[in-house]
């Protein structure tokens, strides 16, 4: 089989790379996910896509699993993965030729689709198209640099973020995957967020400013836009005032 990992960037049908619709005219199957009700617009977004692209393969829908939240995380996690795959090989069912799943943002950046790839058996032949990450739009966005004048760059999780907090000796932390709001249990009054959801979309949020003083007010209006949409995805850039 062979698998081919399509990043089509963060909303925008406008970040899907002329590599990426190329392979997208050249698939032979692809599968669009369908993730529940309120979430019906991401699917509609990937069919946008197709179309403009002028895809010609087999489009086969097939259902996201839900992940058990009474299991532990990591259990969690692996049980959800394999349950995706095996929802994989049964939409795929017969098909030959290659396969395109087309992946939000960009496949190597805290996305588990090559991770769900690997439990296939056979193994696939996998191919990966780069599409623009989320830290891309949202830099873009904010007209900032992702780093300080030679400065490192820490890319981490809203989870690790509420486990240990700052990490140690870091300059611009950009966290990924925060549900909760985590930037609100840091005690840092000289810290600057840069925070946007539905980057490149239509629908695009932002806010920008000290923590101390913009956080409630993204706490707010990220509850309003989920509220609004039935989703959301968010990420944000923080660093210490007065850093260049």
């Amino acid at each position: 089989m062979d698998l081919w990992l399509i990043g089509i960037g963060t909303g925008n049908p406008e970040h899907v790379t002329l590599e990426a619709r190329r392979a997208l005219r050249e698939a032979g199957t692809i599968l669009v996910p369908r993730k529940g009700a309120g979430k019906d617009d991401l699917a509609g977004l990937r069919h946008q896509i197709l179309a403009e692209a002028g895809a010609e393969g087999r489009v086969v829908e097939f259902d996201y699993p839900v992940r058990d939240e009474a299991l532990p995380y990591r259990e969690r996690v692996t049980a959800w993965h394999d349950e995706i795959a095996r929802r994989w090989v049964d939409a795929v069912g017969d098909a030959e030729g290659s396969i395109a799943l087309l992946v939000w943002g960009d496949p190597s950046l805290y996305d588990s689709t090559l991770r769900i790839a690997k439990r296939l058996d056979p193994e696939p032949r996998i191919r990966v198209v780069p599409g623009i990450t989320a830290l891309s739009a949202l830099t873009a966005a904010h007209e900032i640099t992702f780093n300080t004048l030679a400065g490192a760059v820490v890319v981490t999780t809203g989870r690790r973020l509420r486990d240990h907090g700052w990490p140690e000796g870091a300059e611009s932390v950009v966290v990924m995957l925060d549900g909760e709001c985590s930037f609100m249990g840091l005690d840092r009054p000289d810290l600057r967020i840069w925070w946007g959801a539905y980057l490149g979309m239509e629908e695009q949020v932002l806010e920008a400013g000290l923590l101390a003083e913009v956080g409630p007010r993204i706490v707010e209006r990220r509850a309003a836009e989920r509220e609004r949409h039935g989703w959301i995805m968010d990420t944000y850039l923080l660093r210490p005032e007065g850093l260049e």
